[in-house]
């Protein structure tokens, strides 16, 4: 009986291990591709905001400062010639003064 409790240990443990390691390389993935590609941080505006947030905070706690307004600047100036808002947007705080 002990056997087969230290093989089922095992593999819960090796279960949870490959969890990890696809989480972590999911997470690298994800944010190499907001960082390189301001079109897909623009996707994720519109369907996962709040994953795009933590992108911003990340970055900003790292001390990379600009990418939020720049972000911004761009989407909202591609919608000055609409008659539409961007209510994708209304998430983003305004421009902050750098200190």
């Amino acid at each position: 009986m002990a056997y087969s409790l230290e093989t089922l240990a095992k593999k819960i443990f090796k279960g949870i291990l490959v969890a990890e390691l696809m989480g972590t390389f999911g997470a690298y993935f994800l944010f190499n591709k907001m960082n390189t590609s301001q079109d897909f941080r623009q996707t994720m505006s519109k369907k996962f905001p709040f994953i795009l947030e933590v992108y911003y905070k990340s970055i900003e706690q790292s001390g990379i400062y600009g990418t939020r307004e720049q972000d911004q600047e761009k989407w909202l100036g591609t919608k000055k010639g609409s008659s539409r808002s961007a209510p994708h947007l209304s998430y983003l705080r305004p421009l902050r003064e750098e200190r």
